[in-house]
């Protein structure tokens, strides 16, 4: 393989002197074991990391601190008024039994979603289709501390004008249901 790279360096008329092979140089330490004297131990006690391994201390936070869920700052979240308007048109929709509760997974918290697709259940056994469209009269916001935002709403759902209360926390770049207060 050597010459032929060589022979067609020489035919093309390059002027590249030929690859030379080296062995690899042994980069790996010695190992020390306890016996050895001229290493000095009280130094390997103070250390938490071990020969040979990734030197990262990851015993400050758990998995999920790290890989779960990250809290989002106001300034990185869209609108909550908007937002709140959508997700209780979508809440009610959903508890009502006209919009499926899957749609719901993303937007709220296990506990939350629960309760609503408790909800639809109840209300797909009782059979009756809505009379009118959920329609969303009214919306107000408060944003205690950042990050968060509480929402109340009143919706009318058929003939009956129900309150909506939600409380929005900011998590991975989107809003999220994590109370949620029906009357």
């Amino acid at each position: 393989m050597r010459a032929a790279v060589v022979a067609a360096r020489a035919r093309a008329g390059s002027s590249l002197r030929p690859l030379t092979i080296v062995p690899a140089p042994r980069i790996r330490p010695p190992v020390i074991d306890d016996s050895t004297d001229d290493w000095p131990t009280e130094r390997c006690a103070e250390s938490p990391y071990v020969q040979d391994a990734l030197a990262v201390d990851f015993s400050l936070r758990s998995d999920h601190d790290l890989f779960g869920e990250q809290p989002t700052r106001r300034d990185d979240l869209p609108d909550p008024r908007d937002w709140a308007a959508h997700i209780a048109q979508a809440l009610v929709e959903v508890m009502a039994g006209v919009r499926p509760a899957p749609q719901l997974l993303r937007w709220t918290t296990p506990e939350v979603y629960a309760v609503v697709a408790r909800r639809a259940a109840v209300s797909a056994r009782r059979g009756m289709p809505p009379a009118r469209r959920t329609v969303v009269r009214s919306l107000r916001i408060c944003e205690p501390a950042d990050g968060v935002a509480e929402a109340s709403a009143v919706v009318v759902d058929g003939g009956r004008v129900r309150a909506l209360a939600m409380r929005l926390v900011g998590l991975d770049g989107r809003w999220r249901v994590e109370a949620l207060q029906v009357g």
